[in-house]
């Protein structure tokens, strides 16, 4: 990340509010033929602006986990090995924060944004033993996508065991940190978001982990909650589940929305926050969700190259390679994209519709990427 390019922390900062990162980010790069990215060390002005990072830039054992950065305007923190499994470690990182936030000088006491990034649910599957037995394998049951063949099943069910137990971990301590804001005070005045970066196919279209535009890959959680709407003279809040395709770059104009702050020019992405907030008048909504595999990443069985597609709000998926259409899904009659309607002629005029929407947010988006020329058919 180029150094000082403003973040959400940027926004919040200018606001008065107290911003903390605990956790994973891919934010400087690593060369992997000189040193492990486990011990890289992201330097101070790559870290997003946040007054408080304690993190790291990539490791994939969760069991061995190292993570260095600054308290506010301290020195810098050595890195250090986190003392057991990485989501429980960080989760009392953000806890011990947000205790002495509430409990230390009344100047600390100002509101404050803080964010919790763990790798599990990821690769690879281990969770502490608590949580790994209340999985057996052979009792798991596989999404119906998944094709009957030995070595995909033995393998989805195997990895499954683990990635539910991993998910089990992240609930206790999302209750630990829910708790935690009850008992100092702050649920009256504290939005808690949960959201996750992708997903995993685990055997479903007999693919594994992520970089493919399949629905296990790519629709994510995206849950709000918190706060109580009689504290701040609004009518109450918005529950249930809303049919938007929300992207990953409206995701920090939503959070500043919750918190009253308009977004700033400069930021990217659509304020969806009156989906919570009663009597918040609706936004422009773009119809559709943009979709980039951007570049080859060397992730085995999924896809090895560049793609781009679209999920819109009335339920289609449209995907292609440059000048391929690829996949063409009617999500409300195929959610587990069974039936590729992208070379179906019946469906011509609806992929050419798509197509021009693809093209669009190419566009929009100042992207490089080629599509085919639309389709022309005439029955005969």
């Amino acid at each position: 990340m180029p150094p000082h390019l403003p973040t959400i922390a940027s926004v919040f900062n200018a606001k008065g509010y107290h911003t903390a990162y605990f956790g994973k980010w891919h934010l400087d790069g690593c060369d992997e033929k000189v040193e492990s990215p486990t011990y890289h060390i992201v330097p101070r002005e790559r870290r997003g602006e946040f007054q408080t990072w304690m993190g790291y830039e990539n490791n994939n054992s969760q069991w061995d986990t190292w993570i260095h950065g600054h308290y506010k305007e301290d020195e810098e923190i050595s890195i250090y090995r986190l003392p057991a499994y990485e989501t429980d470690e960080l989760t009392s990182l953000l806890i011990d924060h947000i205790k002495k936030r509430v409990r230390n000088k009344p100047e600390e006491n100002s509101p404050f944004f803080a964010v919790l990034s763990v790798q599990p649910p990821h690769d690879p599957y281990v969770a502490p033993e608590e949580d790994m037995q209340k999985h057996n394998m052979a009792s798991i049951t596989l999404r119906k996508n998944v094709p009957k063949i030995t070595r995909v099943v033995e393998q989805a069910r195997r990895e499954l065991s683990g990635y539910y137990a991993q998910i089990r971990n992240l609930d206790r301590n999302v209750g630990r940190i829910i708790r935690t804001i009850h008992e100092e005070g702050l649920a009256d005045n504290t939005y808690i978001m949960f959201f996750s970066d992708h997903g995993d196919m685990h055997g479903s279209h007999g693919q594994f982990r992520k970089t493919t535009p399949y629905q296990e890959a790519i629709q994510i959680p995206m849950i709000i909650s918190g706060g109580n709407p009689e504290k701040h003279g609004r009518i109450g809040y918005k529950t249930g589940r809303f049919n938007v395709p929300v992207n990953h770059v409206d995701i920090a104009p939503t959070t500043l929305g919750l918190c009253g702050i308009e977004k700033p020019q400069w930021m990217e992405g659509t304020d969806y926050s009156h989906y919570r907030i009663k009597g918040k008048p609706p936004v422009d909504e773009p119809d559709s969700a943009y979709l980039q595999g951007v570049i080859p990443t060397g992730h085995y069985d999924s896809i090895d190259r560049a793609w781009r597609g679209i999920v819109t709000k009335n339920g289609w998926k449209y995907v292609c390679f440059e000048n391929v259409p690829w996949q063409m899904f009617n999500l409300n009659e195929d959610p587990y994209e069974q039936a590729n309607l992208v070379h179906n002629p019946f469906y011509a005029h609806e992929r050419d519709k798509l197509n021009d929407r693809l093209a669009q947010w190419i566009d929009e988006t100042g992207d490089e990427f080629m599509l085919s020329v639309k389709s022309t058919f005439t029955s005969g």
